[in-house]
């Protein structure tokens, strides 16, 4: 099986590492991939947000399967494009991708598939001044502004300071996108990947991100600085739960309104007093919860990947995973996630356990950061404990000037002070 993988971060550095042991697989593609993935893949140029330049790579390649990482070539229609050329993909057509495109059109799915989730307020650019505070007034204590639209996980302000939530507000109308306000939702956070063909839906494993960029869920929100799975503060019925009440009922909302949903769906979600409810979906596997949930994926992941987009899904054996738990943990150039630096030369990035993001090589041919999220390391053991020193053992090889990392990536859970 040839696929040719689209994206350049570390999910999809975890993606190809994970479809190299698979023995079907016999060849590999990344477009543009980077530099961390050349041993891995045959790297390609060319932009992914492009169907017509998307689809003529993947033809000229003679591929078996195409996996679109990133979200934005979901969103523009790349999927599209590359079915109507008779070519397999994973990952949802552009009116299915609007369960993460649009927010408000992931919210009006929910009310009409009966899902739980926050109440939600739309301010559209242009709204006067006078609706923008009355909108504000309902909302509070906590204030959760998101951008309804695309923002590489960086769209979302939850401040308890008025002024702040107000300053998003009018940053978001500048950029011309409308503004949701949302109700808080309490208690800790889940993610939950699911494989989905049509009304088929096969879980993953459960991870727990952590996006604010400083220890202590200080600072601003990220892409996301670690993740580590499994949960073991979830209840039992934890999965399934979230599988019953959220993502079957939202596949078979999507089915019911001709955009039937084919790849990953990811659903965020806070689990209150009352179970769970949902956050935000993601038309794909997130990062980088998929760095640490695919390191205990024992399925071979292309034959997997393969039978969502064949439609034939529901066939597939139960899937199979290693004993154990796993981390990831991001490495940040300096100053992200505001303006990061780039071009440093990065030293001791040669281990199995690194995934690469923002890398490139330099004239003389040294590893550089090339983006705000440089690497991520993956940690695997029997406790979760032996997960983190794994990773932290690794982070404390590798050499970047002015980079940071969060040092309590799974350590309230370690420490047991998660509960539901």
């Amino acid at each position: 099986m040839r696929i040719l993988v689209i994206g350049s971060g570390a999910r999809e550095h975890a993606l190809l590492l994970g479809l190299s042991q698979d023995p079907a697989v016999s060849d590999l593609h990344v477009v543009p991939g980077n530099a961390g993935m050349a041993d891995l893949a045959t790297l390609h140029k060319g932009t992914v947000t492009d169907p017509a330049e998307m689809t003529q790579l993947a033809t000229s390649l003679d591929v078996d399967l195409v996996v679109i990482g990133p979200e934005i070539p979901l969103v523009a229609g790349v999927a599209d494009a590359l079915r109507e050329k008779g070519i397999k993909v994973f990952g949802p057509n552009k009116d299915a991708a609007r369960i993460e495109g649009s927010k408000a059109f992931a919210k009006d799915v929910m009310a009409a598939a009966g899902v739980k989730t926050a109440h939600a307020e739309a301010l559209s650019p242009g709204a006067p001044n006078d609706d923008i505070e009355a909108t504000l007034d309902r909302f509070g204590p906590t204030w959760v502004v998101k951008d309804d639209g695309l923002a590489g996980g960086k769209g979302v302000v939850v401040t308890p300071d008025r002024d702040a939530a107000r300053a998003h507000v009018d940053a978001v109308h500048a950029a011309g996108n409308p503004v949701l306000l949302e109700t808080f939702l309490d208690g800790p956070e889940v993610s939950l990947f699911c494989l989905v063909d049509g009304e088929t839906v096969v879980p993953l494993l459960p991870a727990q991100d952590h996006k604010r960029v400083g220890n202590n869920d200080e600072g601003p929100n990220t892409g996301g600085m670690g993740a580590y799975t499994p949960l073991p503060w979830l209840p039992e019925d934890g999965v399934q739960r979230i599988v019953d009440e959220v993502c079957v009922p939202v596949a078979k909302e999507m089915v019911a309104r001709g955009c039937s949903y084919s790849g990953l769906l990811y659903a965020g979600l806070a689990w209150g007093q009352d179970g769970p409810a949902v956050v935000e979906f993601n038309c794909r596997f997130g990062d980088p919860e998929t760095q640490a949930v695919l390191a205990l994926l024992k399925t071979p992941l292309g034959q997997l990947l393969a039978s969502v987009a064949e439609g034939t899904l529901a066939e597939q054996p139960p899937l199979e995973w290693e004993d154990g738990y796993a981390l990831t943990v991001v490495l940040a150039a300096q100053n992200y996630p505001d303006s990061p630096r780039t071009g440093d030369v990065i030293t001791g990035a040669e281990n199995p356990a690194v995934l690469h993001a923002g890398t490139a090589r330099n004239a003389n041919g040294e590893l550089v950061s090339a983006g705000g999220r440089v690497l991520n390391v993956i940690g695997t053991g029997p406790t979760l404990t032996d997960a983190r020193d794994a990773a932290y053992a690794v982070l404390g090889t590798i050499s970047l000037d002015g980079s940071h990392y969060r040092s309590d990536i799974a350590l309230p859970a370690v420490e047991g002070r998660i509960s539901v």
